[in-house]
């Protein structure tokens, strides 16, 4: 019994820690650039917001000359763009793409599409931007955009892992799970350690019913990243498919102490408290699930009717 939802999209977003300067690039545009990469690792999103605007104002203030033309055609800009735009520093359209990804972050879907098509427009070769739209596209339902989105970024820079990783995390959603094995083996020889690799490769063996190869998938992702809940709650759905429910609650426990605000988590807790007979403990959980989200209130009316079928199954 499968008890997990649709895996959530990981929006693994490429942010430039090193830049492209071009000779006219102002000092002061790649100081901003650089603060706004640091001021995000930080969490201070608002402070990123700011980097990056001030980054863009400076470095787009700048006029495009004969020679500034010709480095932008031959670094792989869009020579179309370069007739409707004045901007031609490439570190305005890396700037463009980061401040698109902390508008994404604060949930400005449309201001982020805004700067990541402006990234496009002044260098349409640059495949972070791409990616970076593929994910936001996706959040905004828009499945064939972000196809197209993660297709380019790929056809870009094939080495691109997070491109593979995320495109994987879309095919799987829409059924084609071998198909996204096969993106996130890519993925894994790029970048052999990266978590959340591994964790959406889980829920793609959960989906074969491959049950202890998924569990394995989700170890590893725990071992590399001992506070991401996602792959505890992961860990925790495989437990409950083979039938090893204390197994199972202990991951929930752990997924949900870590992230408190976890609603799947609760939705998945209660499932298998209901199926351990433990009423009352699992309304509780299904009650905190919805109060965080309330339009999982379907969803879980479902799960719990597979629930009870399930526990009458095996009663």
């Amino acid at each position: 019994m499968n008890y997990h939802r649709t895996v959530p999209s990981l929006f693994i977003l490429v942010l430039f820690s090193s830049v492209i300067v071009a000779a006219q690039t102002p000092a002061s545009a790649t100081r901003y650039l650089q603060h706004g990469i640091t001021n995000f690792e930080r969490g201070d999103l608002d402070g990123a917001l700011e980097d990056y605007t001030r980054a863009i104002e400076i470095s787009s203030r700048l006029s495009p000359t004969r020679t500034s033309q010709s480095r932008l055609l031959s670094d792989g800009f869009d020579s179309a763009a370069a007739d409707r735009i004045t901007v031609v520093d490439p570190l305005t359209a890396k700037a463009y793409t980061n401040r698109g990804i902390v508008l994404y972050r604060k949930g400005d879907l449309d201001g982020a599409i805004s700067d990541l098509d402006q990234a496009l427009r002044i260098n349409g070769g640059l495949a972070e931007a791409h990616l970076a739209r593929g994910v936001v596209r996706r959040a905004k339902g828009d499945t064939k955009g972000a196809r197209a989105d993660f297709d380019r970024a790929l056809l870009i820079n094939s080495h691109l892992s997070e491109a593979y990783n995320d495109r994987a995390d879309l095919l799987l959603s829409e059924g084609n799970v071998d198909e996204a094995i096969a993106d996130l083996n890519r993925a894994l020889t790029l970048k052999p350690r990266f978590t959340e690799t591994y964790y959406v490769l889980g829920y793609a063996r959960m989906a074969k019913h491959e049950f202890d190869e998924a569990i394995a998938c989700f170890d590893r992702a725990v071992r590399l990243k001992p506070d991401m809940a996602w792959a505890y709650q992961g860990r925790g759905t495989a437990w409950t498919n083979k039938g090893e429910l204390d197994r199972a609650i202990v991951d929930f426990n752990r997924a949900l102490e870590i992230d408190p605000e976890l609603a799947e988590g609760y939705l998945n807790r209660g499932l298998v408290l209901m199926l351990q007979d433990k009423e009352a403990a699992a309304q509780k959980d299904f009650e905190q699930c919805l109060r965080l989200k309330p339009d999982l209130k379907t969803e879980l009316e479902r799960r719990i009717e597979y629930a009870k079928e399930w526990r009458r199954q095996n009663h």
